[in-house]
């Protein structure tokens, strides 16, 4: 018989594969007494896990709903699959899922055994991410992503080889703040030892992370938040396409569907004004139709003969 701490990770591990367990077959699984297993289940529903129990000759237990979510116990292709799909998600432009895919896969990796860390970057090296529309972009390295919300989560320096849009390439050392995901780009905010000021830093043009083991009291950042210390910066960044759009909806309800994207500014209680920069015209296009409301574009010209084209083609489909 095994000891009661493994057993009991067992029993957890078997009542989350599945639904319902009769009693017999579950004490039977773990080679115990049925009085064991409930001493067993016992522990469990003190350690917080809501177990349920059916009484009789047919009886057995099933793990139901909590009010929290109490820790998970998975085996070694759950933690790969669970790996690879947050990687997948951290890369995917779903509003409020990247950023929180990323604190996830941060604590995972922490964790996951080196067997499996190579079984994960060995399957996401043979896997082909397909993007759409506009110019072909650099994906971001999971791993290098990984590490830098590691090092903002613990307040650790970071060094990281860093290519500019000139293609320069210099070192930095920096205390990391917050990553950013916006535009379907991801970006770090943090404060850089050398230039002595905030930067934000495009993820896919940074290399080789690696925490320094020094900790730092956190900085007060220049901005309500990391994500207007990112937009700012964006805003002054020469780009292509410069948007501006007339919406006939209230400024709070587009901003609620698509200002992670934009500039939105009230005009009247059912008008509002949307701004945005774009290296291509696909996405804000796209996010035009997320706002679900009747528009009229004022810049630039393009834009207007990008959509048209869009309609006459849905229309013949």
């Amino acid at each position: 018989m095994a000891n009661t701490s493994t057993r009991t990770l067992r029993l957890l591990s078997l009542l989350q594969t599945h639904r319902y367990w009769p009693g017999s077959e579950l004490a039977e699984r773990l080679g115990v007494s049925p009085r064991t297993l409930r001493r067993d289940i016992d522990r469990l529903r003190e350690l917080g896990y809501p177990v349920e129990a059916q009484r009789g000759v047919e009886g057995g237990y099933q793990l139901a709903a909590g009010a929290a979510l109490p820790p998970l116990v998975i085996d070694d292709e759950e933690a790969v699959a669970l790996a690879v799909g947050l990687q997948a998600a951290a890369q995917g432009a779903v509003e409020g899922i990247a950023e929180s895919s990323v604190r996830v896969l941060a604590k995972v990796a922490q964790v996951m055994p080196l067997r499996l860390r190579r079984r994960v970057d060995a399957l996401r090296a043979m896997t082909v991410s397909v993007g759409w529309g506009g110019p072909a972009r650099a994906g971001v390295d999971p791993g290098a992503l990984t590490a830098v919300a590691l090092a903002c989560r613990d307040s650790e320096r970071l060094r990281f080889s860093y290519t500019a849009a000139n293609g320069q390439q210099t070192d930095r050392h920096v205390e990391p703040h917050r990553l950013v995901c916006l535009g379907r780009r991801w970006y770090l905010v943090a404060y850089d030892l050398t230039r002595h000021d905030w930067r934000s830093f495009r993820a896919d043009r940074l290399a080789e992370p690696q925490g320094t083991g020094a900790r730092f009291r956190p900085r007060d950042l220049p901005a309500a938040d990391a994500a207007e210390f990112v937009r700012a910066g964006l805003d002054n960044v020469p780009r292509p396409y410069r948007v501006e759009v007339l919406v006939d909806a209230p400024a709070a309800t587009v901003r609620g569907r698509i200002g992670r994207w934009s500039t939105v500014e009230e005009v009247d209680a059912e008008h509002c004004r949307v701004r945005m920069t774009a290296d291509s015209l696909d996405w804000p296009t796209m996010a035009l139709g997320l706002a679900g409301a009747d528009f009229r574009v004022l810049d630039p010209p393009e834009l207007l003969d990008q959509i048209h084209n869009w309609g006459a083609r849905f229309n013949r489909a």
